[in-house]
């Protein structure tokens, strides 16, 4: 079935593609298309189980070319049925696909962050989107990354902002975390922030050594009234909020994410280039300086490694002299 699944997803990242007028298809000769279904399988890895059927000519825009759609299904699952467009040469030797790309949108608008608690400058052209799991040790990587060198380091020229994407099924209290997170921010912004801050970089403390997942949920609430104390929240709404456990709005960002493909956390995307993983300060820093002069902003200068300090003067011990043998 997985096989079945990554077939589809590879055939819908191909499906843009075709050059194409509406005319009336002209029939395919049958050894023609038993050449097109061979090749199909072999370039393809079409799984054997799936039944391919070709369709007839029909004329295209690219020159000496006609279209021929080509489609894939799995008898009983019509959920499971994929068409493409392929360009066939007109003495029927060559067989090509060509694809097109959307670039009427700015990759910096694909990624929506609207409504999200934000660090940095509001106004900068740079936003920086990360896909975030709490319990995530990779997410905790990222973060300390980001928070303070990197937001620093470009003083007001980027802005963070931080989704819900909570891998439920390998962290148990990542999705209570955010819940917690979302009803702190609802009132201030802070407050979200510093409690993130602390998940962070105390996420073991919360697992706990038995791990204990009632615990673990326990002390987060603890941890956000706590937070939301000392920010000066409005307690009841604060509590209310805690205690209702409303997963409303993360299930809404975990389905936005899944539209996007993201299938692991953490997700950055810096103007919309997208990149996985947890990332070194070196190669964020290049990504960030890209979409900087793209926009216009000239990048501020990296700073220069620290030199090595100078080893201490050595002396020789006289015979004798405490420490030699």
């Amino acid at each position: 079935m997985y096989r079945n699944r990554l077939f589809l997803f590879c055939l819908m990242a191909l499906s843009v593609a075709g050059c194409r007028a509406q005319t009336t298809p002209a029939p395919i000769d049958s050894l023609t298309a038993r050449k097109i279904e061979v090749l199909a399988r072999t370039k393809l890895n079409v799984p054997t189980e799936y039944q391919i059927s070709v369709g007839g000519r029909e004329a295209s825009t690219m020159p000496g070319y006609d279209t021929v759609k080509v489609t894939f299904s799995l008898p009983g699952h019509p959920d499971h049925t994929q068409s493409l467009n392929f360009l066939i040469s007109k003495d029927g030797n060559t067989l090509a696909r060509l694809s097109e790309w959307d670039i009427s949108k700015n990759p910096a608008d694909l990624v929506p962050y609207a409504g999200r608690p934000m660090r940095g400058n509001p106004d900068a052209k740079v936003v920086l989107v990360n896909y975030d799991d709490l319990e995530c040790p990779y997410c905790a990587r990222l973060h300390a990354e980001l928070f303070p060198e990197t937001l620093d380091h470009y003083k007001g020229l980027i802005k963070i902002v931080y989704r819900d994407l909570p891998l439920e099924e390998i962290h148990p209290w990542a999705m209570h975390a955010s819940v917690d997170a979302n009803c702190l921010s609802a009132q201030n912004d802070k407050a979200y922030w510093d409690y993130v801050d602390y998940l962070h970089v105390h996420g073991q403390d919360i697992t706990g050594p038995d791990r204990n997942v009632d615990k673990s949920k326990a002390l987060l609430d603890k941890l956000a009234i706590e937070e939301g104390a000392k920010d000066g929240l409005e307690p009841t709404k604060l509590s209310a909020c805690v205690k209702a456990q409303d997963e409303t709005a993360i299930r809404a960002e975990l389905k936005q994410g899944e539209s996007l493909g993201i299938e692991q956390t953490p997700t950055l995307f810096v103007n919309g280039e997208e990149m996985q993983g947890a990332l070194d300060t070196s190669t964020l820093w290049t990504i960030i300086d890209r979409a900087l002069v793209s926009e216009g902003v000239t990048p501020p200068p990296t700073p220069k490694p620290a030199a090595p300090a100078a080893a201490p003067a050595t002396t020789s011990a006289k015979p004798g002299a405490a420490g030699t043998r």
